[in-house]
């Protein structure tokens, strides 16, 4: 009796990538035919800069939608891409969140059901350091003693001596600083913590000068945008923590 072979199914279905917004307006009717009313991820994009990633139940309607929302005027080109299973999409939003960073998207995409890692990293990261002294230094002594006593978890170590945002913070949020014509854009975490270009910094001082390279005043330097939607300087927090 022959084996039947399961057939394996795949995630994404479908896809389109880099097409113009102007196919919503030029060719719906074609563009209704081939997508109808699928769900998936999507991305927009300003010429070849990626701007947003989203997840949407119906992938047609909600990128139309960005034409005319708050996002209008900020793209020009879309890709989409049609997957099988549903409960599958949000976490794909989030991975392509993490991994980018899209200008455009306020959060860095969760993903609740998954450890982070770090931490048992940088265990054993300790445990291989302390064998390789014992190897050296042929014993535990008072050298190997601090090496346990040192913290690997901060990246920054002087910016835990600047102040930090942690007591003025009670949600994520973006803040962004120009210099010189180019525009620096980080996220605040729940903890105080700063995240800019994948790294986290202990304070707002320490951010700005991985941004431009030299000592900066970060809280002036950076700025986020308060409940009527101006972008002021971080020292504002101190007075209208968020």
């Amino acid at each position: 009796m022959a084996r039947r072979v399961r057939k394996t199914q795949h995630l994404v279905s479908g896809y389109l990538e880099q097409v113009s917004s102007k196919v919503f307006s030029g060719f719906p009717k074609q563009l209704t035919q081939l997508v109808g009313r699928q769900h998936g991820v999507y991305a927009l994009y300003k010429g070849s800069h990626l701007y947003y990633v989203g997840l949407a139940t119906n992938l047609r309607t909600r990128i139309n939608h960005h034409l005319r929302d708050k996002h209008a005027g900020k793209w020009d080109r879309f890709s989409l891409y049609l997957v099988r299973k549903a409960d599958h999409i949000k976490e794909l939003e989030s991975l392509v969140m993490r991994i980018a960073a899209p200008r455009g998207n306020a959060s860095t995409g969760r993903l609740p059901h998954a450890s982070n890692l770090r931490s048992q990293l940088l265990t054993k990261m300790k445990k291989a350091q302390e064998e390789q002294l014992d190897t050296v230094l042929g014993g535990r002594d008072g050298l190997v003693r601090r090496v346990r006593r040192i913290s690997l978890a901060a990246p920054v170590e002087d910016g835990a001596r600047q102040p930090t945002l942690g007591p003025y913070v009670q949600r994520r949020f973006t803040i962004r600083a120009t210099h010189k014509g180019t525009t620096y854009r980080a996220r605040v975490r729940r903890t105080g913590c700063i995240y800019f270009l994948r790294h986290r910094y202990n304070s707002p001082s320490w951010a700005g000068k991985a941004a431009i390279g030299r000592p900066v005043n970060g809280w002036d330097f950076w700025k986020y945008k308060d409940a009527s939607g101006a972008w002021v300087p971080l020292s504002q927090l101190r007075r209208n923590p968020r």
